[in-house]
């Protein structure tokens, strides 16, 4: 049985302008989400008490909490920072998968210190992450990837959770659906309308039932509320392409507003390549029709596309340039890819990343 441990760093980017500025400890900070289309990078926690979320538009999270100071992003410092985080890591175990700047797992089955409590081990990289950077960390521990990254938002910020096997199903059937990491909003609002409020809800459904439901998703939905997870500690993988996609209540018929929340997507998305530093040459948009037809359309540029402003631009002449044939939809996508590390790497499988 393995020992996972998951990593992730508290309102990073926000805590290292925080730390690095003492007038902004304490204050409601944004960092990004300046200007008519900024779109938040991250939000400290004196920010999320208003309900300031990351990929939130800037003029959106003015309106929750006036007092929001907004700060330019630093990500070379972001970087620096999460090197020396992970070197921390690799005191420990060379079986470190990064998600991103400021998460990742790490297989602890057999480490480098030869101890034998993940527990301790989470609690000693904690504890010097914070004596050698001055940021909090919070950890989730226990025999799977999907259950190690659950725990390690149960008792955020600066915090620790672990899930001992014998104490996973019992906690899975309890669990909000919202709460299962890899079910967003809209698949949690499906369940919620066919009476899934819970783990134990989502129990009571068959394999085949679930599959017939949500296509292939159905039969992981089967298997994590069951605590199966398999997937390895990967400590090579190379994402493939970066992308958001967004399902409607209401179709939507005004083109002014699918600009508007494409610019929403493409902020998403740029805030990831951002944090990762892996930015595309290519750019994509997609849009389904109330009748489930689907367009993809793309522009590809012979450098790396790294301005938010510049995937704004090209995502809205897309969409103007394809609207007479859409007309309506009822869902909206940004991609961007030919990644730089995928390129450097000429490695790699396709990863979905779900905003």
């Amino acid at each position: 049985m393995r020992k996972i441990i998951h990593i992730d760093m508290d309102a990073f980017f926000a805590s290292v302008e925080q730390r690095d500025n003492p007038e902004l400890r304490g204050r409601p900070v944004a960092v990004g989400g300046g200007g008519i289309r900024g779109v938040v990078a991250s939000a400290s926690y004196e920010a999320r008490k208003y309900g300031v979320r990351s990929a939130m538009p800037g003029a959106t999270a003015k309106r929750l909490c006036p007092d929001l100071i907004f700060v330019k992003s630093h990500f070379d410092v972001y970087k620096t920072v999460s090197q020396q985080i992970r070197d921390i890591f690799h005191d420990y175990t060379d079986l470190v998968e990064p998600l991103s700047l400021d998460e990742a797992y790490l297989d602890v089955t057999e480490n480098k210190k030869n101890l034998n409590s993940a527990t301790l081990i989470a609690q000693e990289i904690r504890q010097r992450i914070e004596v050698e950077t001055g940021l909090t960390a919070s950890a989730g521990i226990s025999f799977n990837k999907f259950l190690a990254k659950i725990a390690s938002d149960v008792n955020k910020p600066n915090g620790m959770k672990v899930i001992l096997p014998e104490e996973a199903l019992d906690f899975l059937e309890k669990l909000p659906i919202e709460k299962f990491h890899g079910i967003g909003q809209v698949t949690a609002r499906r369940m919620h309308e066919l009476s899934i409020f819970t783990g134990a809800d989502l129990k009571k459904r068959s394999e085949h039932e679930l599959q017939q439901i949500f296509g292939k998703a159905g039969r992981h939905y089967y298997r994590i509320v069951r605590a199966e997870d398999e997937r390895e500690v990967n400590p090579h993988r190379i994402r493939k392409s970066i992308g958001s996609e967004r399902t409607f209540n209401e179709d939507l018929h005004d083109p002014a507003e699918m600009k508007a929340r494409l610019s929403d997507l493409a902020g998403q998305v740029h805030e990831y390549a951002a944090r990762n530093n892996n930015f595309g040459r290519t750019v994509t948009i997609k849009l389904k029709t109330p009748d489930f037809r689907q367009f993809t359309r793309s522009r590809t540029f012979p450098q790396d596309v790294t301005q938010l402003e510049q995937i704004i631009q090209v995502v809205h002449e897309l969409l103007d340039q394809n609207i007479a044939e859409i007309g309506a939809v009822r869902l909206l996508g940004v991609t961007i890819s030919g990644l730089r590390l995928d390129r450097q790497s000429g490695i790699g499988v396709q990863l979905e990343f779900e905003f």
